[in-house]
Parts: C-alpha cells; sequence; structure tokens
C-alpha cells in the first residue's frame, strides 16, 4: 500500500442538503466515482484494497468520491431521496470542484444515477464506466420474494453480512467482519437501507438509455452475488456503442478489491486511450514477500491495557527490525500488529519468519507468518503487486506460530535444508485457482 494521507472532507451545497465529498490527486483528468447504496467516504479507506485502487486511479486522474444525500456524511433527510435528488448532488458536487468535464466511474446502485446524469447533461461528461451495473434494481428477484429478502438484510444489518457479499468474502475474520459491520452501520440505519431498496426497485432506466451518446464501458464479474451477471450483459446490449469487459473470478465489488490491476488497467486505457506500461514509472524486482501479524492482537491488548500494549507493540518492533537485518532482509513497513518485510532470496525470507516467530514468543506474543516470491513493483519505500497481496492472503490461512509459504517458495528452496508439511490447497480471496500451501517447521 502506498503512502496515504486521508483527503479533508468538504461539503457541497445541493438545495438545502449539505453534500461530503473528497477530492484525491490533481491528474489531468476528473474522475468522479458514483457509490452504491452503502458508503461512508472516510470509513471506506478501512476496507482492504480500497486505498492501493483510489491512488491507483488518482495515478492519471483528480479523484472525486461523495456520499449521496441521505448516506454516509452527508446530511440525512425525511424519506428516501428520489433518483432526480441524487443527480442534483452529483452536479453540486461536480460545481464546487469546479469540474466541467468528468469522466463517471458509477457502481452498482450509482450506474442509475450515472446513467441519468450522461443523459441530461452530456456536455458534462466524457466518459461513463458502469461496475456491476444494471437495468433495474431487483429485477431478477421475483416480487412474491423481494420483502422477505429485503427483511432478511435488514435483520442482519451491522453485523456485515451484506457487505461480506459486495466484496466477496465466503468466511471472513473476526476483524474483517468488524469492520464490514461497522461500515454498514456508520452508512446509514437498517430502515434507510430497506426504504432505498424499495424506492431503487421501483426505477427502471431503459428509457433512457437510449439517450446515452457518450463513450460508454461496463465491468462485470461472472460471479457477482449481489447483480446476476445476466443483468450487466443485458445493460451492455442496450445502450448503444457501449464495450463490455467480464471478469472471471472478481466481486460485486470490483473497486473494494486487493489487488485488481486488471480492472484499474481498464478504466484507464478507456478513459485516457492509453493502457498503462508499468515498466515506465515502477521498478519491478523478483522478491520474497513476508507478512506477520500478532494472533489475537486486539484481545491481547483489552488484557493488558492501552499502555503495557504500546510497550509490547514497541518491543516487537524492535525485535522485528533486528531479526530481519539480520537476516538481510528490508523492512517495508510496520501493519500495527505486524510487519511486510522482503528478501532478495526465499531461504531467508523462511529463516527470518521462523527466527521471528521464535523471538516473539519469548516475549508472550505469538505470530502467524506468511510468505511468497514473485515479481513486485517498487515505489519509493513502498512495495505493491499481486507477490504482495499473494503473501498477505497466506498468512491470514496460517495459525498461532505457524510460517505458511506457497508452492514457489518450497519449489526455490529445494536443497537448502528447510523442511515443510503440506497443509492442503486453498482459495485465496481475490485470486484464482487453488493454491497450495505448506507450513516451515524447525
Amino acid at each position: 500500500m502506498a503512502h496515504f494521507v486521508m483527503p479533508q472532507t468538504q461539503y457541497a451545497r445541493s438545495g438545502d442538503i449539505s453534500i461530503a465529498y473528497h477530492v484525491i490527486g490533481d491528474g489531468p483528468i476528473d474522475l468522479m466515482i458514483i457509490p452504491g447504496a452503502i458508503s461512508h467516504i472516510e470509513l471506506i479507506f478501512e476496507l482492504p484494497g480500497v486505498i492501493d485502487n483510489v491512488l491507483r486511479l488518482a495515478r492519471f486522474a483528480r479523484i472525486i468520491t461523495f456520499d449521496k444525500r441521505g448516506v454516509g456524511l452527508s446530511d440525512r433527510v425525511l424519506g428516501v431521496p428520489s433518483l432526480e435528488e441524487r443527480v442534483d448532488d452529483i452536479r453540486a458536487v461536480l460545481d464546487a470542484v469546479g469540474s466541467r468535464k468528468t469522466a463517471l466511474l458509477g457502481f452498482s446502485e450509482g450506474s442509475a444515477m450515472s446513467l441519468l446524469f450522461s443523459a441530461t447533461y452530456p456536455d458534462r461528461v466524457s466518459h461513463l464506466v458502469l461496475a456491476g451495473g444494471f437495468i433495474r434494481a431487483g429485477y431478477s428477484v421475483p416480487e412474491a420474494q423481494f420483502e422477505a429478502i429485503a427483511d432478511q438484510i435488514v435483520a442482519g444489518w451491522g453485523s456485515g453480512q451484506m457487505m461480506k457479499r459486495v466484496v466477496g468474502i465466503t468466511e471472513g475474520t473476526k476483524e474483517q467482519l468488524a469492520a464490514l459491520g461497522r461500515f454498514e452501520r456508520m452508512s446509514c440505519s437498517p430502515g434507510a437501507f430497506k426504504a432505498a431498496m424499495v424506492m431503487n426497485r421501483r426505477i427502471d432506466v431503459e428509457p433512457i438509455l437510449e439517450s446515452v451518446r457518450v463513450p460508454t464501458l461496463l465491468l462485470h464479474s461472472k460471479i457477482d452475488a449481489v447483480v446476476p451477471v445476466a443483468e450487466g450483459r443485458k445493460l451492455a446490449r442496450a445502450i448503444v456503442g457501449a464495450k463490455y469487459i467480464e471478469y472471471d473470478n472478481l466481486p460485486h465489488g470490483l473497486l473494494l478489491t486487493p489487488g485488481c490491476e486488471e480492472v484499474m488497467d481498464d478504466i484507464e486505457e478507456f478513459v485516457t486511450g492509453h493502457r498503462p506500461d508499468i515498466s515506465d514509472d515502477v521498478d519491478r524486482v523478483l522478491a520474497t514477500v513476508l507478512f506477520t501479524d500478532i494472533v489475537n492482537s486486539t484481545t491481547r491488548a483489552i488484557e493488558l491495557g492501552d499502555r503495557r500494549w504500546r510497550a509490547l507493540l514497541d518491543a516487537h518492533d524492535r525485535l522485528s527490525a533486528q531479526v530481519v537485518e539480520k537476516h538481510r532482509g528490508k523492512m517495508v513497513k510496520n501493519t500495527g500488529d505486524g510487519i511486510l518485510a522482503m528478501f532478495d532470496g526465499p531461504g531467508r525470507g523462511v529463516r527470518c519468519a521462523l527466527a521471528l516467530g521464535e523471538a516473539a514468543q519469548q516475549i508472550g506474543l505469538p505470530l502467524r507468518a506468511g510468505l511468497h516470491t514473485g515479481e513486485v513493483e517498487m515505489r519509493g519505500d513502498d512495495v505493491g503487486g499481486i507477490a504482495v497481496h499473494v503473501a498477505a492472503r497466506i498468512m491470514s490461512q496460517s495459525g498461532e506460530n505457524e510460517v505458511f509459504v506457497s508452492r514457489v517458495v518450497t519449489d526455490l528452496v529445494a536443497g537448502a535444508g528447510l523442511r515443510f508439511m503440506d497443509r492442503g490447497s486453498f482459495d485465496l480471496k481475490g485470486l484464482p485457482g487453488s493454491w497450495d500451501l505448506f507450513a516451515a517447521v524447525q
């Protein structure tokens, strides 16, 4: 993850309503993200992958994000805002930031807003990109079943269950569900979300599709668990000249997914006409990536209290830096309750992980670790790329005092005297196929 500073939340006036918005970057093109039904422009950055994806888009554009009226940090309103009122919010924010021509990136429910704004103000829209879009909300759900489904969603509101489907998490850790649940609760209340679902079901954008004349790109995933892929295909057929791209293994929340560089590249190519050549501005090297994490850190922090826990974390950080340096690694950063480090040899990375786990036990901190070897992208002091995401996913499968590695690592260290135990095949979130993982043993 690149260095990120939370942008200042500002407010635009849309009639008598205050609309919260952010501006990120200063690229030559304006790109406005139109959110779905669940949004909060500050808490969104707590979700994995969002910061990387927003900064990736900010490499070629000035990014404008906002919360619609009644949602997130914008003013709450009585009843459910109409589609026309929500479109007014788009215009109000664009006017506030001085954007006369922008590319719109509409996500999920935001696709209807984006389509209506583009058809109404074609002179203000350069490109239209719709991710997980549809013609009519809930179109695939029979009327007789809709009420029961809405009640089920409301009953679990705030637990993270709805956002699990959006970001494509099958089970989810306690920490992940807590973050997703908080995002739901801070976005809007259960009753407000149900009211929005009922209102959105009555919206049908099919009559305006023939009036959409701006260049349009539609993005959808075959395994979308919120809006079936058939709805995306139907929308693509209905817009004259639209380009349609379908992904095999991404969730509904295409923009909320770590490691979706292909999606970002497709958006940049469509908006700018140029597919980025990463080698132009990024150094790519082969490296072994190590992620570690303190097991049950939240519970330990509560048990020890802030002062003792801070002292223990400081000791962990000093110890980690020493062990990584001893094994000729590079400490990329501390992650709060773990580290990200990289090595120019997989054997040194595995030995470092084992040594660090043993040393951490001596100070009462159980660690888990994950390693993978692959190409990484170097940008200053930070590191990114698929290999980083793979290592993080591998770590999430390991348990207390375990070091998990990919098959790539075991193959590269053959004959180096390291021992491994086969832990089986795993599906790693956001990554295609099954991954054979192994536990390194002393």
